[in-house]
């Protein structure tokens, strides 16, 4: 089963992924911001992350950076998901290690498709 770590501050964001990914059939942790999710991630070991950008304590990109910091997880798939569009924010995602990249509303099932891509 496809384990996955969503992060975001929104309760009703997490709720929406839980319930899209779970009705594919995935495993799903949450974290309420970057620390959470850092915290938990030992713990949570997913097969890919789910990552929101504006977030307390830690955004998306401090999130990314401390996933990264770690050699264990060079190859774990992060996506972020979030409102923002702007290709600055989309290069500073990918210089500090997200995978894709998801502009907010998503639609579950090309989200689930894009998940199944990256997790082989």
């Amino acid at each position: 089963m496809t384990k996955i770590l969503a992060i975001d501050d929104s309760r009703t964001m997490r709720a929406m992924l839980e319930t899209a990914l779970s009705e594919a059939g995935m495993d799903v942790d949450l974290a309420e911001d970057g620390v959470e999710g850092l915290e938990i991630l030992p713990d949570s070991a997913p097969d890919l992350v789910i990552t929101d950008i504006n977030m307390p304590r830690l955004d998306g990109f401090g999130l990314i950076e401390g996933v990264r910091s770690n050699p264990e997880n060079a190859s774990l798939p992060i996506l972020v998901l979030t409102t923002e569009n702007g290709d600055a924010l989309k290069q500073r995602a990918r210089d500090a290690g997200a995978t894709g990249w998801i502009v907010k509303p998503f639609d579950a099932e090309k989200l689930v498709a894009v998940i199944n891509r990256l997790v082989v």
